[in-house]
């Protein structure tokens, strides 16, 4: 829903005649800039025009020749998109519109430079426009440097928490007990498909070895793979021939894997925001979800943190979980 906000808005003002970028959409992750790319060409199906993906991880004499060529749309993530710009690839004097997808995440994190940079690029005239499910006051403010009279249409948080979403917790008395916890889930659980979040690249691939070990079928995903291995790790998840993904906070924004029907949070999330963004990759499109939070004694304030924040309560996971999924 969040994607067809802006990408029809984007569709209805191009010029298909001017083979020129008029649109430029900034999304944090390679995988996410992937999928704004076939929503907005699926939405735009008759109109003849061209949006082309810009991520790093691909060849950059592709780019250099598609975005040569003309394009209407350009989705990216900021590197690349700033390396076309230097390379004059990419050229902006007919861009009109310009979106940063996700941008809490992307004003407060190593994002926000590159940002800048190819916003002084950009034609005086262009609309800028953010979008995100969640906004903290502090990236609000960081706005104000590139948006003029800026119109903020702001959901109250207590409207965030996702409907269809049943959320649990799991009392873990140590760390070294996740493990086991997690295998006799496993054991009790048919799962459709799920995530697994881990707060580290490291422990995503701990996890997934531990659980290969027990004879589970894992797959996992993190940002130090390169870009072949993740599009052919999301594309069997996608398809449903992997079931179960291990991930960090890479695929916490945005993914739209509708089968989806559990999260589990390994680690709680070290920010209180992606906690949503995380749990909102279950229950898509009005489906039923289940999040379940593997809690240690040090998790309990996070937790309550993070339940006074959304007005939520998360209560202690039933026996009679299994009918929820």
């Amino acid at each position: 829903g969040k994607t067809a906000t802006f990408a029809i808005g984007t569709l209805a003002r191009l010029d298909p005649k001017l083979r020129e970028c008029q649109a430029l959409i900034l999304a944090p992750t390679r995988e996410l800039a992937q999928q704004i790319q076939k929503v907005v060409l699926a939405l735009g199906d008759y109109m003849d025009i061209q949006v082309h993906a810009c991520v790093g991880g691909t060849a950059v004499r592709d780019d250099i020749r598609t975005l040569q060529a003309g394009v209407h749309v350009v989705v990216g993530t900021p590197g690349r998109v700033f390396d076309m710009i230097n390379r004059r690839a990419l050229r902006l004097d007919s861009i009109r519109q310009f979106f940063l997808d996700e941008a809490d995440e992307m004003l407060s994190r190593g994002f926000k430079d590159q940002i800048y940079d190819i916003f002084k690029f950009l034609p005086e005239t262009v609309q800028v426009c953010l979008f995100s499910a969640t906004m903290p006051l502090d990236v609000l403010e960081v706005t104000e440097r590139f948006m003029r009279e800026p119109v903020r249409i702001l959901v109250k948080k207590d409207e965030l928490t996702l409907e269809g979403i049943k959320q649990f917790y799991i009392s873990v008395d140590k760390e070294d007990w996740k493990l086991e916890t997690l295998c006799d889930l496993y054991e009790t659980l048919t799962i459709t498909q799920a995530i697994i979040y881990c707060n580290t690249r490291r422990k995503v691939d701990w996890l997934q070895e531990e659980m290969q070990k027990r004879d589970f079928t894992v797959s996992c995903m993190h940002g130090d793979m390169d870009q072949r291995e993740r599009d052919i790790i999301m594309r069997e998840f996608r398809s449903g021939s992997s079931r179960v993904l291990i991930t960090t906070d890479l695929l916490a924004r945005g993914i739209d894997v509708q089968q989806v029907s559990l999260v589990i949070n390994f680690d709680l999330p070290t920010n209180r925001e992606n906690y949503i963004h995380r749990i909102g990759r279950s229950g898509r499109f009005g489906r039923k979800g289940v999040a379940i939070n593997f809690l240690t004694e040090a998790d309990v304030r996070y937790l309550r943190d993070i339940e006074q924040f959304y007005t939520t309560e998360i209560t202690e996971m039933p026996s009679d979980v299994a009918d929820l999924l």
